[in-house]
């Protein structure tokens, strides 16, 4: 074992055989996850933090205990974690979208203050569903519920559209306007070409 390779052994806790096996298992390990969750792209995503994960946490392998055997529990416990992480995101974005639905979304004096002639430029900009979202609640003061009917979605998911629609819209106004999104913008005057946004 050559210096540069024992100082590896010692960073990762794992001898050089353990890592050759993991890294001939990649296509194997690539499967097993890709049948346990919704994409391929996850799946190499949760692979590539199991990998890291192994390469930082190799010292917890055994002596004895197969290096491949090992890397599966990894990979359980990376599929439990991401379902975790997914279930927690989900729940946050349905409590947005049951808010907005709740609410109504009462059409803010204060947003319409700081709203200028850019917005109307910019909506066509977006994403077609996101562009509807906005122009029927927060231009024609459509109610999210109805809004949802007339999309053919739930009000939870036309809520998390409409609350990712407007954080679009917002970047979007950033990009174009500058801080006069930011301080309200009753006398723009933003020459900007808003169609390339």
């Amino acid at each position: 074992m050559t210096a540069a390779s024992s100082e590896e052994n010692a960073l990762t806790g794992l001898t050089p055989e353990a890592i050759a096996q993991l890294v001939q298992g990649h296509e194997r390990f690539l499967s097993f996850l890709q049948r346990r969750v919704s994409s391929r792209a996850i799946a190499e995503d949760i692979l590539q933090e199991a990998f890291a994960r192994a390469l930082e946490r190799g010292d917890s392998l055994r002596d004895g205990e197969s290096a491949v055997a090992w890397f599966y529990r990894l990979l359980r416990n990376a599929i439990v974690d991401h379902y975790r992480r997914t279930a927690s995101a989900g729940r946050a974005l349905e409590a947005v979208a049951s808010e907005a639905a709740v609410q109504g979304e009462a059409v803010d004096g204060e947003l319409l203050d700081t709203v200028c002639r850019c917005v109307n430029d910019l909506v066509g900009t977006l994403k077609p569903e996101y562009a509807a979202a906005i122009r029927s609640v927060d231009l024609e003061d459509e109610s999210v519920a109805s809004y949802a009917d007339s999309a053919g979605i739930t009000p939870n998911n036309a809520g998390v559209r409409l609350h990712r629609a407007r954080e679009a819209l917002m970047r979007s106004l950033v990009r174009c306007c500058g801080t006069c999104a930011t301080h309200g913008c009753l006398d723009c005057t933003c020459q900007a070409s808003h169609k390339s946004g």
